[in-house]
């Protein structure tokens, strides 16, 4: 139960997200259209750039939990096969 409310908030939290999203997309066209008929390309640029950060940081994210993940699940598997031998140690079959 406690996964499904969890996975159900994430979704409502990405749909609420997404349209707010797409009313940026116009402003930004028209500064780059504006600046580019000035003759200049420095908000283009940086555009670009603000894209590909903003395409990076979830791979990034999603990176860093799934080896936080595998950290955490590697060492409680040694704890467990420590317990394990001692416990062999102790009760000789």
């Amino acid at each position: 139960m406690k996964k499904l409310l969890i996975i159900t908030s994430l979704i409502l939290m990405f749909l609420v997200a997404g349209q707010e999203s797409y009313a940026q997309c116009a402003m930004c066209r028209g500064s780059v259209e504006s600046s580019m008929g000035n003759g200049r390309n420095n908000v283009g640029i940086g555009l670009n750039t603000g894209i590909v950060y903003l395409f990076v940081m979830p791979y990034l994210i999603v990176a860093v939990i799934g080896y936080l993940w595998y950290r955490n699940s590697r060492k409680i598997r040694q704890e467990r096969e420590f317990i394990s031998a001692r416990i062999k140690q102790a009760y000789p079959s």
